[in-house]
């Protein structure tokens, strides 16, 4: 028999009450809870440090900032739409690629998805909250400060000017102005707001998910995250470093770059590369979680081949770091280098292939429901195709040389990142949106504006790649007549403003307008609102009913149903019952 612990000993766990608490206590301390976790309001709102609050604010601030790149792009291509164009001269057509790139890349791909991860991932995997929710809100403003430092200087004719890449001697020994100065200190702050979020989502994802949830079992948007996270960790480094150096040789004159005292101006390609080309797949891989979350839902059964997908997500990440000299094929290096970075470029197609098929077969296997997510799921999977096909031609050191510094390359760029990250994006914000605000996003609209995003899209690039392969180059504010680029230059100029006008309506500005508000009824005891999973206990079946304009969430550990309601009190008709049960 064991000994009683004495009237002052700590047991490790509490014990059960005897009785329950009285009704007054217990209201008391529902009300100190509550307190507790209440969003401050007036202008100590702006010092909240909730997920839910500083996602959106991350998500509002990315969209800010993906808008003022759109309008850098729109400004390029009217310079560029017909020869000889004065619209912007020389030098502020560089500063506007230079923004663009960089705004583009550093201040939309990869904070987007960590603001997105930031708002949703605690509710996927049961927790209240991300472990350091300070740390969130602290990354928030350094991204803030950062983001708006760079923006701002071009109003002030003092942004950067030497491509968002930054290469020396063109960034260090001919442009001693301050533009370079204000790209370096930019994104100083940037790097910070990065590394602090990709703490916050490991460990959030490794240490705050419920009893029971174990690592094979979490919702597949959480290992996609984790991927992509550690990826940061590792990535950034490289262009920290980099930085510091490039700000040392400008400020003091310390030649790591220049040849002329010992340097290498290579050196800073390979660090810049090793962190850009893992970049692209830091931008891929959430945008492809939300495929994952949504594909289940559409089909209405669980995702093929769960752990397969896992395994082929890590499996990208870990190539991804071995192909940075896939930018640097026309820098004079040795054959075996071309050839060894050549293989690897064309070996991370493989664990990408096998995601596509994993999301295709779950579809077949599944029943198909139509909506606008799966619209943009599909616009975004044949359009990475595409880019992914691109991308085996350039990765082909013999055809990189012919096509590095022409448009083909500014074409695959964009149509990989674009079909890879903004249409599964267009698609995660119809599927989650009712979940931010309890509003129904328009059908008729969606569908609309996926049309007119998706002939956009193709009218503006398809022909960069025809333009390039008739050796338009890049990087260039104009060029003569008679090189037959004039026609296709004006039809890319014509799709980006088709591109243009689908934004607002594309970025949710318009709800439903017969749907009042969006009811969610979640079982009491089953706190995890996800989909995706590998398998639920069969009592945790899903069931839910959900209009065309939203995928809804439809299974996880937990069961769910959306209730719709018209401005009449009638409920809203939906076109089929999607459930069943995660095995």
């Amino acid at each position: 028999m064991s000994a009683s612990p004495s009237p002052g000993a700590r047991s490790s766990d509490a014990d059960p009450l005897d009785n329950p608490p009285p009704p007054a206590l217990r209201r008391a301390q529902e009300e100190r809870l509550l307190r507790a976790w209440k969003i401050p309001t007036g202008w100590r709102y702006w010092s909240a440090v909730n997920n839910t609050v500083v996602g959106l604010w991350y998500v509002a601030l990315t969209l800010v900032f993906f808008l003022f790149g759109g309008i850098l792009a729109l400004a390029m291509r009217l310079q560029l739409a017909g020869a000889g164009n004065d619209f912007l001269s020389a030098d502020l057509y560089s500063q506007v690629f230079t923004l663009h790139g960089s705004v583009m890349m550093f201040l939309f791909a990869i904070p987007i998805f960590e603001a997105v991860s930031i708002m949703f991932l605690p509710q996927m995997i049961g927790a209240r909250e991300l472990p350091f929710p300070r740390l969130s809100a602290f990354g928030f403003w350094a991204f803030a400060i950062g983001g708006t430092f760079l923006c701002g200087s071009i109003f002030f004719n003092a942004a950067p000017r030497g491509g968002w890449f930054m290469y020396p001697p063109l960034t260090s020994a001919y442009q001693p102005d301050i533009g370079a100065d204000i790209w370096l200190l930019g994104f100083s702050f940037i790097e910070v707001a990065a590394i602090a979020a990709a703490v916050e989502l490991i460990v959030g994802v490794l240490k705050c998910r419920p009893p029971g949830m174990r690592l094979n079992l979490v919702p597949l948007y959480a290992w996609y995250v984790l991927v992509a996270a550690f990826m940061v960790l590792f990535a950034f480094p490289p262009l920290i470093a980099g930085t510091i150096l490039l700000e040392l040789e400008r400020a003091f004159g310390w030649p790591f770059f220049s040849p002329a005292g010992g340097g290498d101006p290579l050196l800073w390609q390979h660090l810049f590369w090793i962190f850009g080309h893992p970049e692209v797949y830091i931008i891929f891989l959430p945008s492809v979680a939300l495929v994952a979350m949504i594909v289940p839902t559409a089909a209405q059964r669980p995702i093929v081949g769960y752990s397969w997908v896992v395994l082929s997500a890590i499996g990208t990440g870990f190539l991804s770091f071995g192909l940075w000299v896939h930018h640097m094929f026309t820098t004079g290096l040795p054959g075996i280098t071309l050839a060894l970075f050549s293989a690897a470029s064309t070996a991370v197609a493989i664990p990408t292939g096998v995601q596509f098929f994993c999301f295709l077969a779950t579809l077949l296997a599944g029943q198909l429901a139509r909506s606008v997510p799966m619209l943009y799921v599909l616009g975004g999977l044949s359009t990475f195709v595409i880019g992914g096909l691109t991308g085996v031609m350039v990765a082909m050191a013999p055809f990189n040389f012919q096509a590095h510094d022409t448009f083909f390359v500014v074409a695959h760029l964009h149509t990989v990142l674009i079909g890879g990250a903004v249409f599964p994006l267009l698609a995660g914000l119809y599927y989650y949106f009712p979940l931010v605000n309890g509003k129904l996003l328009s059908d008729r609209l969606g569908r609309a504006s996926f049309w007119l995003v998706f002939i956009g899209f193709n009218v503006t690039f398809m022909p960069m790649h025809v333009s390039g392969l008739l050796g338009m180059p890049r990087r260039v504010f104009t060029y003569p007549t008679g090189l037959s680029w004039e026609t296709l230059n004006l039809v890319s100029t014509i799709g980006a403003f088709v591109l243009a006008a689908a934004s607002p309506s594309s970025c949710g500005m318009s709800c439903d307008p017969r749907v009042r508000r969006l009811t969610l009824h979640a079982i009491p005891g089953t706190p995890v609102l996800s989909s995706g999973c590998r398998r639920c206990p069969d009592s945790h079946g899903a069931s839910v009913r959900f209009p065309r304009s939203t995928g809804a969430i439809r299974c996880g550990s937990s069961r769910i149903s959306f209730a719709t309601t018209t401005r009449d009190g009638s409920s809203f008709p939906t076109p089929r019952k999607a459930g069943g049960r995660c095995s």
